[in-house]
């Protein structure tokens, strides 16, 4: 990155130009199914990448905390988490920050249940966010490692899928 380059996020999955992560993050992502078999989805501001929402875990905070903080903040919808559908720690999977932090995500992915609000991007990390039918996910634009939580939500089973 040069002086004149903006500062932006970026994912590498699997991607041998990577640069080598420096921090083991927790992150929560949450797959929130809507009545009619629709999967709630946020489209980030900065990539116009598709994906489930989630974030972070904050020190002082657990991991159910903070799916349902992540999931209100980006999409507006209130949940309560239900259940755990699988654990990402692929070493593979890495991102860069704005700031120029290398971090490989550790990666919860829970499953939530709508309980209130209103679906509404938040303009800051979200640009959207919207209910789909399953059918209709393949054709967005939506990066690798987003792809592979979504596609693991999907098919969820009665056993955590661990990766």
């Amino acid at each position: 990155m040069t002086d004149r380059e903006p500062a932006v996020r970026r994912v590498y999955y699997h991607d041998p130009a990577a640069p080598p992560a420096t921090v083991v993050v927790p992150a929560v992502v949450v797959a929130v199914p809507g009545p009619d078999g629709t999967l709630l989805l946020v489209r980030r501001c900065d990539s116009g990448g598709w994906e489930l929402p989630g974030g972070r875990v904050d020190v002082g905070e657990s991991a159910a905390a903070a799916a349902v903080r992540e999931t209100a903040e980006e999409s507006g919808v209130l949940v309560t988490v239900t259940g755990l559908i699988g654990v990402h720690s692929d070493p593979g999977y890495v991102v860069r920050s704005p700031a120029g932090e290398v971090r490989q995500p550790f990666v919860l992915l829970l499953r939530g249940r709508e309980v209130g609000g209103t679906v509404r991007a938040d303009l800051h990390e979200t640009s959207d966010a919207r209910w789909f039918a399953p059918a209709g996910i393949a054709g967005l634009p939506v990066e690798p490692a987003a792809r592979v939580l979504i596609e693991h939500a999907l098919a969820a089973g009665p056993e955590p899928h661990i990766h």
